[in-house]
């Protein structure tokens, strides 16, 4: 953020970015065969959905180890993602076209390099408490 206060979890770029990224993964799946549903589809929309959800949990307590922990699963959560992507691209499994899943995959990175920062930056302030 470029000074502005923040004041809540909603006001983290990382956030933001990250409920971007699970907008465009429940667009992305749209296509995907109705056998899928409660397979492959149910599986990127809830990893999806886990990275920002993770980023909100635990913000604003005062104990901040237990934060970071969960801005971790979040990492954890964003690498599932990546993975149910790049599968559903392989040829073989052909859920959808690789030119549709990059720029998705592109958002991940993303938020993966936000995720990193707000840690380091966490670390670096308990490191001088």
């Amino acid at each position: 953020m470029t000074g502005s206060k923040i004041c809540s979890y909603q006001d983290l770029k990382v956030w933001q970015e990250g409920m971007n990224l699970a907008e465009a993964c429940y667009q992305v799946t749209i296509a995907f065969p109705k056998y899928e549903l409660y397979g492959m589809t149910s599986q990127i929309r809830r990893s999806a959905a886990s990275v920002p959800a993770n980023i909100a949990e635990d913000y604003g307590r005062e104990y901040r180890p237990e934060y970071i922990k969960f801005l971790r699963i979040a990492q954890g959560s964003l690498k599932e993602l990546e993975t149910h992507l790049l599968l559903s691209a392989r040829a073989k499994v052909g859920l959808i076209d690789t030119q549709l899943v990059t720029p998705v995959l592109r958002q991940c990175e993303s938020v993966g390099r936000l995720l990193r920062a707000l840690i380091r930056s966490l670390d670096n302030k308990g490191s001088r408490e």
